[in-house]
């Protein structure tokens, strides 16, 4: 993997072949960044990464700006690597040992952007409880934004606050944001 753009694009990670991963393509990742960068400014964000695995997705938002990011994973295994790859690129990642749902429950902190990777053979029912802890928590910012990357046979479009989905190859980011409600011309005369 590498990371494709800020201070060290170009910067190939080479993970080790025994963590249980499947590390988010060059190619949607790419992707991915550029509906973000569309959304957010990544001088100062807050970010959440569930189910880290490499800290893929954690180095890409780092490399960018003064991104602070909490990686979360129950592998013993890549928190260690995540911790080494950090302090050796230099970037303000903080890995926690957890379970994501447990995390989840138990976080008091809110974050703008939430992106949870979690595995492809997830049950329906604990994709879905991504989105609702996150919402039911009040653990995304207003105007964050959650992303969990899903295989294109898992189905989000119907869960809280579902914004849109976008697809590479066998890969789908679905994308979740707050309602914004907009003012009526009587609520601003009132």
């Amino acid at each position: 993997m590498r990371i494709i753009s800020g201070k060290h694009k170009g910067r190939r990670i080479v993970a080790p072949k025994k963590l249980p991963v499947r590390p988010t393509t060059d190619m949607a990742k790419e992707a991915l960044f550029n509906i973000i960068n569309n959304h957010f400014n990544f001088s100062d964000l807050n970010v959440l990464e569930l189910f880290a695995g490499t800290g893929n997705i954690g180095y890409e938002f780092g490399s960018r700006g003064n991104t602070r990011v909490i990686a979360v994973d129950a592998d013993y295994g890549c928190i260690s690597f995540i911790r080494k790859t950090a302090t050796e690129l230099e970037l303000d990642i903080t890995p926690i040992k957890s379970d994501a749902f447990s995390y989840l429950e138990r976080c008091n902190t809110t974050f703008d952007i939430i992106f949870a990777d979690p595995p492809y053979n997830l049950s329906q029912e604990n994709f879905e409880k991504i989105a609702t802890q996150s919402f039911q928590k009040n653990i995304l910012d207003e105007e964050g934004m959650l992303i969990i990357e899903h295989s294109k046979h898992t189905k989000l479009d119907h869960v809280i606050n579902f914004s849109f989905s976008k697809h590479y190859g066998g890969t789908t980011f679905s994308f979740f944001q707050y309602e914004i409600e907009e003012e009526t011309e009587e609520e601003e005369e009132i």
